[in-house]
């Protein structure tokens, strides 16, 4: 039997990765959609049928096993956690939410629930990525000892196809660039080095992205970090709105036998360089990128067969809300940073 899947919020990311990937999916069927412009609604309804709702609560009261959550950041929270106590699995897009203490009730309530919280980090789940995981989890590279990566496009203006997008708007978004983009490579870090980051300087500033008046926008779009772990590891992060070329997502992680190497080449996604001066080139398979989602290029990310296996399997997702909140807690600190200029400790519970 298919699961029965919710949307709520019908922009750009549903439209070029969760509609698509649910449709093409075999184990679910798009059943409703909501969005607070309801044309928006009925073009995804009209495309891959279901229902087009008024309201939140009219689509949680439909007979659906899950949902995802696809609005601006500020109402991140406050969706999820109804969608959890009506009983429904949700995917959440990132970032995970505006507080810690709206994270932190996430989990509660899937916890609470007994449901699964997945939030869309979709790098998790690249191939280079999950290969580079376990090279370096089985020595490959031997010791790591630092890191580089870095996430950059021309702005969300260019992916929304929205001049005035939400995404430069701090009541909504809250965050710019480093929860946009930054939050994407803070959980790739944990996940690919194994280690939490326990301390982040940051230098975060809004240098060229302008409202439709000319002014700058009120939430940053480049943000720099150096990040650390109790290990010693240090490498760098940058997230940024301003890279007005090719799509910049790139990882590198450096050990005392070699070097990995993720989606900074442009034909090979995955190169190993070892000590002795080979270089392995692994693989051509390349990432997903907003541009060619927006084309229409490639559509499947993997983050919802990943959910809707999940759900199937009764496991929890890869990227659980327990798992995601920990980038969260890095992201928060590294503003703190950019606004103080001092280097600030992540705090674990």
């Amino acid at each position: 039997m298919k699961l029965k899947i919710g949307i709520i919020g019908c922009g750009m990311v549903t439209k070029v990765r969760h509609a698509p990937e649910y449709h093409a999916n075999p184990n679910c069927e798009l059943a409703a959609f909501y969005d607070t412009d309801p044309e928006r609604a009925k073009a995804m309804q009209e495309k891959y049928g279901g229902v087009v709702c008024s309201s939140v609560d009219e689509l949680l009261a439909l007979d659906l096993d899950a949902v995802s959550v696809c609005v601006a950041n500020a109402a991140h929270a406050e969706v999820t956690v109804k969608a959890l106590n009506a009983g429904r699995h949700v995917l959440c897009e990132k970032p995970m939410a505006v507080t810690i203490g709206q994270c932190e009730a996430m989990v509660e309530a899937a916890e609470r629930n007994h449901k699964n919280l997945m939030i869309g980090h979709n790098q998790r789940v690249a191939a280079a990525h999950k290969n580079a995981h376990d090279m370096v989890a089985d020595g490959t590279i031997g010791k790591v000892l630092s890191f580089e990566t870095k996430f950059g496009h021309g702005g969300p203006e260019l992916w929304t196809g929205t001049k005035n997008t939400w995404f430069f708007d701090k009541k909504q978004a809250a965050f710019g660039a480093m929860a946009d983009l930054g939050i994407h490579k803070t959980d790739l870090i944990h996940y690919l080095i194994g280690e939490p980051i326990t301390e982040v300087y940051a230098v975060t500033a809004t240098m060229d992205k302008k409202t439709s008046e000319g002014k700058l926008i009120n939430v940053d779009d480049n943000a720099f970090c150096i990040y650390r772990m109790d290990s010693g590891i240090t490498g760098f992060m940058q997230a940024s709105w301003t890279f007005y070329g090719n799509e910049k997502n790139s990882f590198v992680v450096y050990g005392t036998k070699g070097v990995i190497r993720c989606y900074d080449d442009r034909e090979y996604s995955l190169i190993l360089e070892t000590k002795d001066g080979k270089t392995n080139y692994l693989s051509t398979e390349g990432m997903n990128t907003n541009s060619d989602q927006t084309l229409g290029k490639r559509n499947n990310t993997g983050v919802i067969d990943e959910f809707i296996e999940s759900i199937c399997e009764e496991r929890e997702p890869s990227v659980s809300g327990k798992e995601a909140i920990q980038a969260m807690r890095v992201v928060f600190a590294a503003l703190e940073s950019g606004k103080t200029g001092q280097p600030v400790k992540v705090i674990y519970p």
